[in-house]
């Protein structure tokens, strides 16, 4: 297929050419972009918490009257919830993964209070917790009952030293880069220094926004009242609605002087917490495929125009000799030709445009392999849209297209 009269073609219809040039690079710039963002938000709804969800439920109770004894109530309530069928295990946390609440400490490397630290958000939980989380410890051991201590007197109280940590794997590395974290001591926590004794492999952090940020965690071995944290149940996850109904009578029948603040299952909870994101990924889907659609419609338009415009031309090729395969041929390189150079133009737009991203809104660069995705979307796009016009072009009979 020689180029010359294609070239020498689109020479004398540079408007139709040109426009079609600007749609493809418009399409290409914003579907190039578009995609990246889709993929950033599917990477942070799948981000993995590192513990077990499904299995994970949340209640908050608070008093309507003062209570003088929190201790003895929140004991009276875990036995309640632990005899309940299908439970796994019980205990109370501070703030929950996908939860209105956000505590962060920082930690330290030496006892200097103006020195830098890393704020680490951190979970508080008494005895088996971990194990009930679902976390996998990667290094070290879980606590041992003589390193809890009271949250009442943590809050309230100066001297109260936190003597032992569990931090996520990120933590760990962002702490001591060059060696392991366990076994090194660490200040922010508490007066005095607190000894890692464990690393556990991944736990999210109580706000995830996607980034490695969301992987910075601590526990501390805190055990608290239901006045101060919340109940989390690890239950069976074919059961968890059933769970989730009667662990609420439980504690209405054992301390009715008190009303429910909250309650959900984890996985509701990650549910609600990410809805934005998913309504984000379906407007970017809806806008890419809107914008392909109307390329679409512009090649067959254009396509369809320009067989009409060319039907003697069509019609002395198939005298001359051209096969049906010759004349599909052209008209698919004619509109490769185009396609190509609108995808050039759009790679330069995307790369431009995620440059302004990156500066205005601080969002990560565009990677490169997003660029030849969209080309090649685009290059499909091109061929199946100009398709129907072509084959229609290569089935005139040479006559008939002579006679019009």
């Amino acid at each position: 297929m020689e180029l010359m009269p294609i070239l020498a073609t689109l020479k004398r219809h540079k408007t139709a050419a040109g426009l079609i040039v600007l749609q493809v690079a418009l399409t290409c710039t914003i579907v190039c972009n578009a995609l990246f963002l889709i993929g950033q938000r599917l990477e942070r709804i799948q981000e993995p918490s590192g513990m077990a969800d499904e299995e994970l439920i949340t209640l908050r109770v608070s008093g309507v009257t003062p209570n003088e004894n929190p201790k003895a109530q929140t004991e009276v309530d875990l036995a309640a919830l632990r005899q309940l069928p299908g439970v796994k295990g019980v205990t109370l946390m501070n703030q929950v993964p996908y939860g209105p609440q956000f505590t962060v400490s920082g930690l330290r490397h030496s006892d200097d209070e103006k020195a830098q630290g890393t704020g680490v958000p951190e979970y508080r939980m008494g005895e088996g917790g971990l194990a009930l989380l679902g976390l996998r410890l990667a290094e070290g051991r879980d606590f041992t009952p003589e390193e809890f201590r009271d949250g009442k007197a943590y809050e309230e109280e100066d001297g109260v030293n936190i003597p032992a940590l569990i931090v996520s794997r990120v933590t760990a590395r962002r702490l001591f880069p060059d060696g392991s974290a366990l076994g090194q001591k660490v200040w922010g926590v508490g007066s005095g220094p607190s000894t890692i004794v464990g690393v556990v492999e991944r736990m999210i952090s109580p706000h995830p926004g996607g980034a490695d940020e969301d992987a910075l965690a601590m526990i501390l071995p805190i055990k608290q009242s239901f006045q101060r944290a919340e109940y989390v149940l690890r239950v069976d996850a074919a059961q968890r609605e059933a769970a989730l109904k009667a662990a609420i009578a439980a504690l209405d029948r054992v301390g009715p002087d008190r009303i429910l603040r909250g309650s959900h299952t984890w996985a509701e909870a990650r549910a609600r917490y990410y809805a934005q994101d998913r309504s984000m990924i379906g407007l970017l889907i809806g806008v890419c495929v809107a914008l392909m659609v109307v390329t679409a419609f512009g090649i067959v338009g254009l396509a369809s125009f320009w067989v009409q415009q060319r039907t003697r031309m069509i019609g002395t090729r198939r005298a001359l000799g051209a096969t049906r395969g010759q004349i599909l041929r052209y008209f698919q390189t004619e509109n490769f030709l185009l396609s190509t150079l609108g995808i050039v133009l759009g790679v330069l737009g995307a790369a431009g445009l995620s440059s302004v991203l990156v500066h205005q809104y601080e969002l990560p660069g565009l990677p490169w392999h997003y660029l030849p995705a969209g080309a090649v979307a685009l290059w499909m796009l091109g061929q199946l849209a100009v398709l129907g016009p072509a084959r229609r072009a290569a089935a005139l009979p040479p006559v008939a297209a002579l006679r019009s």
